[in-house]
């Protein structure tokens, strides 16, 4: 009985030590972990979302990179579950599943969700002079010619990697896939004609559409951008449907204390609100969540209902042999 009792006080001794640590959450800076390089769109909404979030504590961003993000959600994954580490990722969250037969995490069951942060669109573009005036006649032209061209990407998971597969599946038309390890790589094939195509993040692609050295032939979201409004959308263009964003958004590891995650709620919705961070992200071509959406219940609906339909894009691709 004596045993019983010592136990039960240890527990209760533990739970109200967390719970103290839970109310006093954050005492000192969080890591927020960027699973890609520093530098591309993914890493600059990241960082933007840590200065945002940078209240009352510092949040500090670590680039963790390697195999479409996998190698950082793994690291977060596998990280104490007290807060102070989490992860901002990408749409790879929901693809993930499907490309790789082997994670070192589970993707829905090994994180606690916070909320959405962000969504940007791709565009399709090629060199400045392609020959091709319309969206129409980039596509007769990519048809008879299909077994020329190339389309550059950069690397498995990636939103262009992506974005090429779900064009390619829904206009039937196949071309050679050309992986390359960062954007700018690509973007200089691309403007050199060594390679056709690219679905790229409207942050990093703007500027040269903007100069005349890359040629737009359509937004990959639902609506036009802000920063490309002259560009239709590939959905209005006649490939009804089409619908491909770059979303993002904030996890931490599985057993987070309620509390906490409660808190980091609350500093997720003030930053998706901040005025500051609506504005910087406007001039990448993002948009910032609205608040409904920068919460738990959301992104776990969201994140099944994009895990269900990536798997189903991708297992046509592989059907036909991509």
């Amino acid at each position: 009985m004596r045993k019983t009792i010592t136990i039960w006080a240890a527990i209760l001794l533990a739970m109200s030590s967390l719970c103290a640590h839970a109310q006093e959450y954050p005492t000192r800076s969080i890591t927020l972990v960027v699973p890609f390089a520093a530098g591309g769109p993914g890493d600059t909404v990241g960082r933007l979302l840590a200065e945002a979030m940078s209240k009352p504590q510092r949040v500090i961003v670590e680039n963790i990179g390697g195999a479409g993000g996998n190698v950082g959600a793994a690291r977060v994954a596998r990280a104490a579950p007290d807060g102070y580490t989490l992860l901002f990722h990408q749409l790879g969250m929901a693809v993930s599943p499907s490309l790789y037969t082997k994670l070192e995490y589970d993707a829905l069951n090994d994180f606690e969700y916070i909320g959405l942060v962000a969504s940007q669109p791709n565009v399709i573009v090629t060199r400045a002079n392609f020959p091709a005036k319309t969206f129409p006649e980039f596509i007769d032209h990519l048809r008879a010619n299909r077994e020329k061209l190339s389309f550059s990407n950069t690397g498995k998971g990636g939103a262009s990697h992506l974005c090429a597969i779900l064009f390619m599946s829904m206009t039937g038309i196949e071309i050679k896939s050309v992986p390359y390890r960062a954007t700018n790589l690509a973007l200089n094939d691309i403007l050199s004609g060594s390679v056709d195509l690219l679905c790229d993040s409207v942050a990093t692609a703007t500027p040269h559409i903007q100069s005349g050295t890359l040629k737009a032939y359509g937004v990959t979201g639902r609506t036009r951008s802000d920063v490309l409004p002259d560009v239709p959308t590939l959905d209005e263009q006649g490939l009804t449907g089409f619908d491909m964003v770059t979303w993002t958004a904030l996890y931490s590891p599985k057993r987070t204390p309620l509390a906490i995650t409660t808190r980091l709620v609350e500093m997720l919705q003030g930053a998706v609100a901040d005025a500051k961070f609506k504005t910087s992200l406007r001039l990448i071509g993002s948009s910032a969540m609205p608040t409904e959406r920068a919460r738990p219940e959301a992104l776990a609906a969201y994140l099944r209902e994009e895990t269900e339909r990536w798997r189903k894009v991708l297992e046509q691709s592989k059907a036909r042999g991509e």
